[in-house]
């Protein structure tokens, strides 16, 4: 007898007990068992497909082929479950570990590809941390939405939790043979479908299964491999693959510029601004905004900064900026920041703090987010100021202001003795932009859209003419300093505005296509203003669009300083290309070289640029004494 009340016990009973009557081939045989476990498997699978791609006709075209990969992931998905449920030890068990994992994956894959334009990948979980902390930014622009995730995940977890219970009562301990059985079956081929993933190389089976891995578009990779198998051929992406013909010969044949380390005898400060999302809204079709948001930057403009992101991924375009590297030599949807950058790095802070300079960093968010502490240390920062180091911050919104980040540049600048090289990153105007994020506006948006996608344009152009006025105050005190300040101004990437550019017909969707149809809207959706100026000189002028690569070799040619890599062979890269994307190369001339990464022959130029950064960042550094002398040995550099 039970007492009342009392919690039912576990049933122990195996599956091939004559005494339960649990007998192969009644209640449990093993075709039942294994078609049931191929429905489900599915099922699951379509459920993934059809929330990831969030269109259901398109799910259905995508199973309708018979050869396409989502048979294969069906098969796949059945094999884990049947090797799941022997480890748990009952029969679709696994189920309930399975489902609620991958669902929840394909439900974040879908929100980042409205959102950012790109689908989940392997490395986003390194980064969780920094999604976490823009959690209250998400939570105030739509706090509904929020509260009813939040209660359909209670409400989930709730009924995980009662099914698993109810299941282990109900079902059967599955016996030490078909434990076994189910393991035999798996194990190996689950193996041998790991060991066909790898892309970076040929698989005859892979081949016939028609799983082509297509990383050079990763969308693309999604739409034809299905969600399930794309992720997983993206999980070696950690790894860079040296490029062909990679050895210490074939460094040594490159050709070394027959430039320098000098700097001026008057030294001058260098303050480069990487202003959070960044960007000319006035650009948006119908659009008028009074007055205008961002008077001092059309004035003083000196070019575009070509981003390779939209929307977010600032990490990335810094990377580029402080490093003279570029994105595209590595795997698409990689963060350097987050996986590459363990060791001492070559950068702008290396190479400036040699020659005497304070190379230091500002941020008035934390010091973790995208890794920026420790990768700061790497790039040979002397120091990084960050939430947790700058006294309090005037708050603009609910993130710190540009005003006060202003303030901080110009005193760590007045009260340095040396020479100072500062690299100071915004965040006053990151996104989401919920409407009504100012209480005091002095703008107003004119245009043809909703009420509420123009209230939400209106905090984006609030916040950009703040920075604005940062620029403008830089501007205004280096003029009158009698040391030489050079200061570099940029957008890091275009805004995540999402709905404004739908509903303005900026875009077709919330975010720009990776791989754009013509370079005109590669431009058109990456472009941000760059400004780079002088006290002594003034701006610089019609240097066009650039990848944020090329910024160190424009900052060091206004500043009068020379360096073997950064104005030597970036120098010599520039006169052939201003843009080098992973989709797109572009010549000064403005002649484009779509997918060029794709074609047998690629550019000496560009092979050299490649064999130069994987060399520095994951080889030998063989090219270190010749590019990059010091992070050889201190050098006393030629004082011209």
């Amino acid at each position: 007898m039970i007492r009342k009340g009392a919690a039912r016990p576990v049933p122990q009973f195996l599956e091939d007990d004559p005494s339960t009557g649990y007998l192969p081939g009644r209640t449990w045989p093993t075709a039942r068992y294994g078609l049931a476990t191929l429905l489900v498997s599915a099922l699951l699978v379509f459920a993934i497909e059809w929330i990831v791609r969030g269109n259901f006709f398109g799910t259905v075209d995508f199973f309708l082929q018979p050869f396409k990969p989502g048979w294969t992931t069906i098969v796949v998905f059945a094999l884990v479950l049947i090797g799941l449920d022997a480890i748990l030890g009952r029969s679709h068990q696994s189920l309930m570990i399975v489902a609620p994992l991958t669902l929840a994956l394909a439900f974040v894959g879908h929100q980042k590809s409205r959102y950012l334009g790109d689908p989940l990948y392997p490395t986003d979980f390194l980064y969780a941390r920094q999604i976490m902390a823009l959690m209250p930014l998400l939570v105030r622009e739509r706090p509904w939405t929020a509260a009813l995730l939040a209660v359909a995940i209670v409400t989930g977890l709730a009924l995980l939790v009662c099914g698993w219970r109810h299941w282990r009562r109900r079902v059967p301990i599955l016996s030490r043979k078909g434990r076994l059985a189910r393991l035999t079956l798996a194990v190996p081929l689950l193996a041998f479908f790991v060991s066909i993933m790898d892309y970076a190389t040929f698989s005859w089976t892979r081949d016939r299964l028609q799983i082509i891995p297509i990383m050079w578009d990763q969308k693309e990779n999604y739409a034809s491999n299905g969600f399930a198998l794309a992720f997983a051929m993206n999980v070696p992406m950690a790894h860079v693959p040296a490029p062909p013909g990679y050895s210490e010969k074939t460094m040594d044949a490159i050709a070394r510029p027959n430039v320098a380390a000098s700097v001026p005898e008057e030294k001058p400060d260098i303050i480069v601004v990487m202003s959070e999302s960044f960007w000319d809204p006035t650009k948006l079709p119908g659009v008028s905004i009074k007055p205008d948001p961002i008077p001092t930057v059309r004035a003083l403009r000196s070019g575009s900064m070509f981003s390779p992101e939209f929307g977010g991924m600032t990490a990335n375009i810094e990377f580029e900026a402080l490093t003279g590297f570029s994105n595209a030599f590595l795997p698409a949807g990689s963060i350097p920041y987050q996986q590459y950058v363990r060791t001492p790095t070559p950068s702008l802070a290396t190479f400036l703090k040699s020659e005497g300079y304070r190379a230091r960093a500002i941020h008035p968010g934390t010091n973790w987010f995208w890794n920026r502490g420790a990768v700061y240390a790497d790039f040979g920062f002397s120091d990084f100021r960050s939430e947790e180091t700058l006294p309090p911050m005037e708050k603009r919104g609910p993130l710190a202001s540009d005003a006060a980040m202003t303030d901080e540049i110009i005193r760590e600048a007045d009260a340095s003795e040396d020479p100072v090289f500062l690299f100071a990153v915004s965040l006053q105007n990151h996104g989401p932009y919920e409407p009504y994020r100012y209480y005091n506006p002095t703008h107003t948006v004119d245009a043809p859209i909703s009420s509420w996608a123009r209230e939400s344009l209106l905090s984006y152009a609030e916040g950009s003419a703040d920075a604005d006025r940062g620029l403008q105050r830089l501007i205004e005190w280096a003029k009158k300093r009698e040391r030489p300040t050079i200061i570099a101004f940029f957008g890091d990437h275009l805004p995540p505005l999402g709905p404004v550019y739908v509903e303005t017909g900026f875009l077709k969707d919330n975010v720009a296509p990776r791989k754009e149809p013509t370079p005109e809207a590669a431009l058109e959706h990456h472009d941000t203003p760059l400004i780079i100026w002088s006290n002594r000189s003034g701006p610089v002028e019609k240097l066009g669009a650039v990848s944020p690569a090329f910024l160190p070799y424009h900052i060091l040619t206004t500043a009068g300083i020379t360096h073997p890599y950064y104005t030597g062979f970036l120098g010599a890269l520039r006169e052939r290309y201003r843009v080098v994307d992973r989709n797109l190369l572009l010549s000064p001339s403005g002649e484009a070289t779509p997918d060029w990464a794709r074609q047998k022959k690629i550019d000496p130029a560009i092979n050299d640029f490649r064999l130069i950064q994987y060399d520095m960042m994951f080889g030998k550094r063989h090219t270190a004494s010749d590019f990059f002398p010091e992070t050889v040995v201190p050098l006393v550099a030629h004082m011209s």
